[in-house]
């Protein structure tokens, strides 16, 4: 079975209110979790490689703890589309 090592060095998130940070922060490393623990998911990334940059596009933002939570899971599938080699 392999491994995937993500480091987010820095999250950065202006303009959100405390706790609404703290839901998108929560939402993104769970479904990050989700995602990356998908098998076919894990199949793309069996090679070594390092992906300092990913442009994921306009992501819609709602406002309040509902908002944050979305934003961070529809962040966190956006990543894993483009970590696939």
């Amino acid at each position: 079975m392999s491994q995937i090592h993500l480091t987010i060095d820095q999250l950065v998130l202006k303009g959100f209110r405390p706790a609404d940070r703290a839901a998108v922060a929560r939402s993104l490393q769970d479904e990050l979790a989700r995602v990356l623990a998908d098998p076919a998911t894990r199949a793309d990334w069996a090679r070594s490689h390092r992906t300092p940059v990913l442009r994921l596009g306009t992501m819609p933002l709602e406002n309040g703890n509902a908002g944050g939570r979305k934003f961070g899971g529809g962040l966190a599938r956006a990543i894993g589309r483009g970590l696939k080699p």
